[in-house]
């Protein structure tokens, strides 16, 4: 059976729910295919927010030809055959074919540019969709040539709409009664996201035999935790999976690591996003135990982005290999946390006079930088003061590991600072 999302799928703008600052009376993408005049675009938002259904309606309603690629599973020979086959399919009095490129963001620079020719000349017009900030991710000849539309989260008035329409427009639904108490859960759950909320009433309509079916928050809940794998598709992939590999990483297991990253790349997860996930690591339970970590694992996310897969998967081993063999610290991350900490319990603290900033004579006259004393002016460089307010002086929020660098560190804080940094 075809799903339900599929299923109620809008075919004209006028069905189409959510984004009115898009699409509502007199809005900027109203206009333009009113017009007929459509530009190359990117479509930018959350999952589920109607990208693919918008770029499948201005197609209907200029009457173009359309054409689709996954960013997943295509590459340039696939990117230039398209083009090609749009091309052909052109007649003088139509508009120019529409190629819809989803999740866009996955392309490498090679396949980005293989689009170039086609849209500057005018003989297709793109349309990629993306959940990903398209000034990081599409490259900067692409994106000139685009407009950018931000899609936001449905409001849950959105989806109180489409739940409407699906009891009672759906062949399958509206074939059995309904009798809705409250939509709260169903509405939490769905977090703006028009496919999730779909997942759920079918997955509601399906464990349901009850004529009417029932529906309550406690039912909902009860409902989806009984059949999680069911409603979250995909869901144990990406957060599950993820965190296998982070833990193995921080448990320094290569071998885990290695397995995990694997179980990742054969599922389909986003090459890139697996490289951002080792840059926070590399910052979050290395950090200063090895500080390259860090440097490796940007070059690292970098080298990804400009190569794409499959050998992107090389490079993902590496590093994720290179940070399991790492010494382990977590203490900037910890200091960073109890020093938010403290600056949220106390509030703008007023910076001692001597590190204040004096540009003018008034300043000046206030003691404003008065009696500073400047580290390069004693020996090895250092000259015990006060940097913190006097409320937080004798505080402490960096505790150097026991691993090699960081004994290091300590052991030269102790000298400088004495007692302050004693043995923790």
């Amino acid at each position: 059976m075809t799903p339900l999302a599929e299923r109620l799928r809008p075919k004209k703008l006028n069905d189409y729910i959510g984004q009115q600052h898009l699409v509502g009376p007199g809005a900027v993408l109203r206009k333009a295919i009113e017009s007929g005049n459509i530009p190359s675009m990117i479509l930018w938002g959350p999952p589920g927010t109607g990208k693919t259904t918008l770029a499948r309606i201005i197609s209907e309603e200029v009457e173009s030809a359309f054409f689709t690629l996954s960013a997943i599973n295509s590459g340039v020979k696939d990117v230039r055959e398209v083009i090609a086959k749009a091309k052909r399919s052109r007649f003088f009095d139509r508009p120019a074919p529409i190629l819809f490129i989803d999740e866009i963001h996955r392309f490498n620079k090679a396949q980005q540019d293989s689009l170039l020719g086609a849209v500057e000349e005018g003989s297709i017009t793109l349309i990629g969709a993306t959940t990903e900030n398209p000034s990081f991710e599409v490259i900067p000849a692409l994106l000139s040539r685009a407009q950018v539309y931000v899609l936001e989260s449905l409001s849950k008035e959105d989806l109180s709409v489409m739940i409407e329409r699906a009891i009672q427009q759906d062949i399958e639904l509206s074939a059995r009664t309904w009798n809705i108490k409250s939509t709260e859960a169903i509405l939490r759950f769905s977090d703006g996201d028009a496919r999730k909320l779909y997942n759920i009433l079918e997955l509601l309509f399906l464990t349901n035999e009850d004529n009417p079916i029932r529906i309550d928050d406690e039912i909902v809940v009860e409902t989806l935790q009984q059949n999680l794998s069911r409603y979250d598709k995909g869901g144990e992939m990406h957060y599950d999976i993820i965190s296998a590999f982070i833990k193995s990483i921080r448990g320094s297991d290569p071998d885990a690591a290695v397995y995990w990253l694997a179980r990742m790349l054969v599922g389909g997860e986003d090459p890139k996003f697996i490289a951002r996930r080792l840059i926070i690591l590399a910052a979050e339970d290395i950090g200063l135990a090895n500080p390259n970590a860090l440097l490796l694992a940007n070059a690292a996310f970098e080298s990804v982005h400009k190569i794409g897969m499959p050998e992107a998967r090389i490079i993902l081993s590496q590093i994720a290999i290179y940070l399991a063999n790492s010494p382990k610290s977590n203490s900037a991350y910890v200091a960073i946390d109890a020093a938010m900490a403290k600056v949220r319990e106390t509030g703008n603290l007023p910076v001692p006079l001597h590190l204040r900033n004096a540009p003018t004579r008034l300043m000046k006259e206030l003691n404003y930088g008065k009696d500073y004393r400047y580290s390069h002016n004693y020996k090895d460089h250092f000259v015990a003061q006060a940097y913190l307010p006097a409320e937080c002086e004798t505080l402490r929020f960096y505790h150097p590991s026991h691993q090699p660098a960081e004994r290091k560190a300590r052991e030269r804080l102790i000298s400088l600072w004495k007692d302050r940094y004693a043995e923790d």
